[in-house]
C-alpha cells in the first residue's frame, strides 16, 4: 500500500504555477483573482483565507469581498457584473454555500465563463461534457493529478465513482471517461453497491459520510481516492473511506487530511493562471 501525498503533489503544482506566473509578469500580465464571501460561515472563512495565502504564494494579485449576511441578490449580482468588466481580474469565485435567501445559480450564471475559475457555469460544464474545455472543476482536476502521480494508467481501467454531485461526482466521471476508463456512477439509490465497488480498479468516494467505504467494498490492489471530509465519533477528521481497515487492500490510497484537500486550491491557482493567459491572448 502506498499513501498518495496530496501535499507533495499540490506543492509541485503551485511551484509550476509560480514559475509560469513569473514569466507572465515579465510580459506585463499579473493574474488576478477576486473571491466573494457572503456571511460568516466558519468553514468558508477558512477556505477563503487559504485561497488568499495561495495567491500570495504563487504571485497573483487578489481581492477579497467579504459581504454581510444580509446582502441582497441585487447587490451581489452588481458586484459580479463589475468584476466581469475589470481587465485586472481574471478569475471570479463566489464561495458557496451562500446564505439561504440568495440564489447561487443566478450568481454562477452571471460570472463571465472566461472568468469562471470554479468551472461551475453551464457553458463550462457543457465544455467538460464534450471534452473541449479551458477550465476543470478544481477537486476533480486535483484528483486526476493525484492519480497521474501514482503512474497508474487510467486507460481501460474500471473506475467507480460514489456520489453524483455537480461539483465532484459528475465531472469526475467525465474526466475518467476522457482518459478512457470504463466508468460506473453510483449514488444513494444504487442497489448492491458493494458488488459494484468491489470490481473497481479505481474507486473515488465522494459521499460525505464518515468511513462509509469499508474493506469488503474494495478490490485487492485498487487505487482509492477519498474525497470526504467528515468527523468521526470522536470528533476526529476522517474521510468517506475507513482508512485503517481499507489501506492494506489498496495499491494506492489518499489520506484524510493531506490527500485531496490540498489539491483543490492548487488547481484553482492553475485555473486562474489559464484564465489570465486566455484573456491576454497568451497560449
Amino acid at each position: 500500500m502506498n499513501i498518495i501525498d496530496g501535499k507533495a503533489v499540490s506543492k509541485a503544482v503551485r511551484e509550476s504555477v509560480a514559475k509560469e506566473t513569473e514569466a507572465l509578469k515579465n510580459k506585463g500580465v499579473t493574474p488576478g483573482l477576486a473571491v466573494i464571501i457572503v456571511g460568516e460561515d466558519p468553514a468558508s472563512q477558512v477556505y477563503v483565507k487559504n485561497k488568499e495565502k495561495a495567491c500570495a504564494e504563487v504571485g497573483f494579485y487578489s481581492e477579497k469581498y467579504a459581504l454581510p449576511e444580509n446582502t441582497s441578490q441585487e447587490e451581489l449580482n452588481a458586484l459580479v457584473k463589475r468584476l466581469n468588466l475589470r481587465g485586472d481580474i481574471n478569475g471570479i469565485l463566489c464561495q458557496l454555500p451562500l446564505p439561504k435567501h440568495l440564489n447561487d445559480k443566478e450568481v454562477i450564471n452571471l460570472i463571465d465563463p472566461m472568468k469562471d475559475v470554479d468551472a461551475f457555469h453551464p457553458q463550462n460544464v457543457g465544455a467538460i461534457m464534450i471534452g473541449d474545455y479551458s477550465f476543470l472543476p478544481c477537486t476533480p482536476a486535483g484528483i486526476m493529478e493525484l492519480i497521474h502521480s501514482t503512474g497508474v494508467d487510467v486507460c481501460g481501467k474500471k473506475a467507480v465513482v460514489i456520489g453524483r454531485s455537480n461539483i465532484v461526482g459528475k465531472p469526475m466521471a467525465m474526466l475518467l471517461l476522457h482518459e478512457n476508463a470504463t466508468v460506473v456512477m453510483t449514488h444513494s439509490k444504487t442497489q448492491n453497491l458493494a458488488e459494484i465497488t468491489k470490481e473497481a480498479d479505481i474507486l473515488v468516494a465522494a459521499v460525505g459520510r464518515a468511513k462509509f467505504v469499508t474493506a469488503d467494498m474494495v478490490k485487492d490492489g485498487a487505487l482509492v481516492i477519498d474525497v470526504g471530509m467528515n468527523r468521526d465519533e470522536n470528533g476526529k477528521l476522517c474521510g468517506d473511506v475507513d482508512f485503517e481497515n481499507v489501506k492494506d487492500k489498496c495499491s494506492f490510497i489518499t489520506p484524510v487530511p493531506g490527500g485531496v484537500g490540498p489539491m483543490t486550491i492548487s488547481m484553482l491557482m492553475r485555473n486562474t493562471l489559464t484564465a489570465a493567459k486566455l484573456q491576454n491572448g497568451i497560449v
